[in-house]
C-alpha cells in the first residue's frame, strides 16, 4: 500500500473519512510530527540556526517585563504589598507546567508546541481545541503587552515636555481614537520577522540584555527609598485578592512556551529546549518578585491604582532626575518591543503546524525557500494583532489571555502523564521531577488560577470556543490530513510508529491513487 500523506496537496475529497468521534480521538504520531519537523512543508522547512542562548533569550524575551510594566498599576489594587506573593504564585503554577514543556518539548521538537504534544496525546479534537487557546493566547497577548507602550512613550516625551493626545495613544473606551504606537511596534515586529528568524533572534537577545539590565537599575534605585511599613497590612484585600492577580499576571509566564515552538528551528532541540525553558523561568520569576517587592516598597499599594508606567514614575520621584525616567522608558520601549517580536514568533509557528495539518487555511503553513519563515502567515497575523492593539483596551486583553494559557498548560501536563503510562519506552532527554506529583499540581494549579478569573472573561471564553467549533467545523474536520487517511493507512502508521521508537518514518508520499 502507498504511504498517505499529511502534508502537500490537498488531500482528496473521495478519501473515506472516520466518524467525528473516531476523527476526534484520532492521534498524530510522534514519528511523524518530528518528521514533518525535518522535511518542512512542501519540502521547505524552517532554518535550524538557535542554540541554548537564542533559545534561552526567546524565552526571556517573551516574558519578562509583561507584568511589570504592563499591568503592575491593575494588579496591585487587587492583591495589595502581596502583589509579589501574586507573582510567587503565578510563578510556581508555571514553574509545574514549564517541567512538563520541557518533557514534551524534548520529546516531540516540533514548532507547534502544546498543540503538537495534545495531538500526538489526546487526539485531533482536544488538540484543535488546544490549538484554538493557544491563537487566543499568543495573537491576545502580543496586542496586550503592545497597548502598554503608549504609556512609557508618553513618559519618555514628558521629559521634554511633549505628550502624545489622547486620541492617538489610547484606544476607544479609554479615551482615545487609536493606540498609534501599539499598532507601530507590532507592525515593525512583523516586518522584522519577515527578514528572516536567526536575525530576529539576534536583536532579540541584545534587547532583552537591555530590559535585564534596566529592571536591576530600578531595583537598585528602589530600594533606596524602601519603607517597610508599606507592607502593612500584608494582604488588604485577603487571600482571594491575591489568587485574582495571580491569575491576572499569569500570562506574563508564557514565555517558556514561546521557546517551545521554536523547536524546528533549534540546532539540537532535544537537548537545548529543555535547558532553555528551565532556564529562562528561574531568571523571569527572581526579576519579577525582585522588581514586586522593590516597587512596594518604594511606594505604598493604593499608590499604583490608576497609575500608568508606575515603574518610570518612582523612578523620577525618588531620584528627581528626568534623564534617569528617559533611559528607564526608552528601555521599556524596547522591552515590549521585545515581546511584542518574541510572542509573535510563536503564534506564526503555531499556526505553521495547524496549516500543515489542515486545521487552517494552509496559507499559514507557506515557508518562504528565500528567507526560511512563513512570510504570508506574518504578515496576516501581523496586521490582526496590529489592529487588535491599536482597537481594544488592556484589561479585557490581559484577562482573555490568561485564560487561554491556563488551559494550554493544563493539557500538556495531562500529556506528559499519558505519554508516561502508554508509552514508556520513548526516550526522553528531560524527565519531569517527582512523576505524577509535579504534572498532577500542575494542571490542578492552572485549572484553580483559571477558577479565579472573573465571570466575563469566561463568558468572552465561551464565546471563543464557540467561534472556534464553527471553525473546526466548517474548515478544520474536512481539511484534517490525519482524518483523511484510510483506517488501514492510519493503523499502518500508528502501528509503524509504535513500534520504532528509536528514528522518525520517512516522511509521508502522495495519497493512494
Amino acid at each position: 500500500m502507498t504511504v498517505p500523506t499529511l502534508i502537500g496537496e490537498r488531500p482528496p475529497a473521495t478519501t473515506e473519512r472516520p466518524g467525528l468521534a473516531a476523527q476526534l480521538l484520532r492521534r498524530k504520531p510522534i514519528g511523524q510530527l518530528v518528521s514533518e519537523a525535518e522535511t518542512g512543508h512542501g519540502g521547505t522547512r524552517l532554518v535550524r540556526s538557535f542554540g541554548v542562548l537564542q533559545l534561552t533569550m526567546i524565552s526571556v524575551g517573551a516574558t519578562l517585563g509583561t507584568g511589570i510594566l504592563v499591568i503592575l498599576g491593575e494588579s496591585v489594587p487587587l492583591a495589595g504589598p502581596a502583589i509579589w506573593i501574586s507573582f510567587a504564585i503565578a510563578g510556581l503554577a508555571a514553574l509545574l507546567s514549564a517541567v512538563s514543556y520541557a518533557e514534551m518539548a524534548g520529546l516531540v521538537p516540533a514548532a507547534g508546541s502544546s498543540y503538537s504534544y495534545t495531538y500526538a496525546t489526546m487526539g485531533e479534537g482536544m488538540a484543535w481545541i488546544c490549538g484554538w487557546c493557544l491563537v487566543l493566547e499568543y495573537a491576545v497577548s502580543v496586542a496586550a503587552v503592545a497597548v502598554g507602550a503608549g504609556q512609557y512613550v508618553n513618559e519618555a516625551l514628558a521629559v521634554f515636555g511633549l505628550e502624545l493626545p489622547d486620541a492617538i495613544s489610547q484606544p476607544p473606551g479609554d479615551g482615545g481614537v487609536l493606540n498609534a504606537p501599539a499598532i507601530v511596534i507590532v507592525v515593525l515586529a512583523m516586518a522584522l520577522l519577515v527578514r528572516g528568524a536567526k536575525e530576529s533572534a539576534g536583536i532579540n537577545t541584545a534587547i532583552v540584555l537591555v530590559k535585564v539590565g534596566i529592571l536591576v537599575f530600578f531595583c537598585a534605585v528602589a530600594f533606596t527609598a524602601f519603607n517597610a511599613a508599606h507592607f502593612e497590612p500584608l494582604m488588604p484585600m485577603g487571600a482571594a485578592g491575591v489568587s485574582a492577580a495571580a491569575s491576572r499576571v499569569f500570562f506574563s509566564y508564557i514565555g517558556f512556551d514561546a521557546a517551545s515552538t521554536a523547536g524546528e528551528e533549534a540546532r539540537d532541540p532535544k537537548r537545548d529546549l529543555p535547558r532553555a525553558i528551565l532556564l529562562s523561568m528561574l531568571i523571569v520569576t527572581t526579576i519579577y518578585v525582585l522588581v514586586a517587592i522593590a516597587a512596594i516598597g518604594a511606594r505604598p499599594w493604593g499608590w499604583f491604582d490608576g497609575t500608568e508606567a508606575a515603574l518610570v514614575k518612582i523612578l523620577e520621584e525618588t531620584t528627581g532626575q528626568p534623564w534617569i525616567a528617559l533611559v528607564f522608558a526608552v528601555g521599556a520601549v524596547l522591552a515590549i518591543a521585545s515581546i511584542v517580536l518574541t510572542v509573535l514568533y510563536g503564534q506564526t509557528r503555531i499556526l505553521l503546524s495547524m496549516a500543515r495539518d489542515g486545521m487552517v487555511p494552509r496559507i499559514f503553513g507557506r515557508v518562504s525557500p528565500r528567507t526560511g519563515t512563513p512570510v504570508a502567515g506574518t504578515l496576516i497575523v501581523g496586521i490582526v494583532v496590529a489592529l487588535t492593539a491599536g482597537l481594544v483596551p488592556l484589561g479585557a486583553l490581559a484577562d482573555a489571555t490568561s485564560i487561554g494559557t491556563l488551559f494550554a498548560f493544563a493539557l500538556v501536563n495531562i500529556a506528559v502523564i499519558y505519554l508516561r503510562r502508554s508509552r514508556p519506552e520513548l526516550k526522553r532527554s528531560f524527565r519531569v521531577p517527582l512523576f505524577p506529583l509535579t504534572p498532577i499540581l500542575g494542571a490542578a494549579m492552572c485549572g484553580y488560577l483559571m477558577l479565579n478569573l472573573g465571570a466575563d472573561t469566561w463568558v468572552v471564553f465561551g464565546l471563543w470556543m464557540l467561534v472556534g467549533l464553527a471553525v473546526y467545523f466548517g474548515y478544520g474536520r474536512r481539511n484534517s490530513r490525519v482524518a483523511a487517511l484510510s483506517h488501514e493507512e492510519y493503523r499502518e502508521l500508528s502501528a509503524a510508529a509504535a513500534s520504532d521508537t528509536t528514528s522518525s518514518p520517512e516522511p509521508m508520499k502522495a495519497h493512494h491513487s
